[in-house]
């Protein structure tokens, strides 16, 4: 899973609501579905892309598909921003002390 389809997967505020009730713990499909005012194919659809994108997993227990949210693909994308962030300070910091470029 690439960053690219992370920030894409995080894109969507459904997305990002399902997200924050996995936080929670695991929760089955049909309960996630009935959160959202929305069709249960598009929910489904929703968690394709974030199992997709490596932001959470599924699996079966009797009739029921669990999700739970895998926050290691969440700490991968958020250490490459403060990398980014870190450099534009380091940059900055240099144009503060030398403000010439020397």
């Amino acid at each position: 899973m690439g960053i690219q389809e992370t920030l894409k997967a995080l894109s969507d505020p459904v997305r990002r609501q399902i997200l924050e009730h996995l936080k929670r713990g695991r929760m089955p499909a049909g309960q996630i579905a009935e959160l959202f005012d929305i069709s249960a194919p598009a929910v489904s659809r929703h968690l394709s892309v974030l199992k997709d994108a490596g932001l959470v997993r599924d699996y079966r227990e009797g009739k029921f598909v669990f999700y739970e949210l895998k926050a290691s693909v969440l700490e991968e994308t958020l250490l490459w921003m403060m990398n980014l962030k870190e450099a534009d300070g380091e940059e900055a910091l240099r144009n503060h002390v030398h403000p010439d470029g020397a």
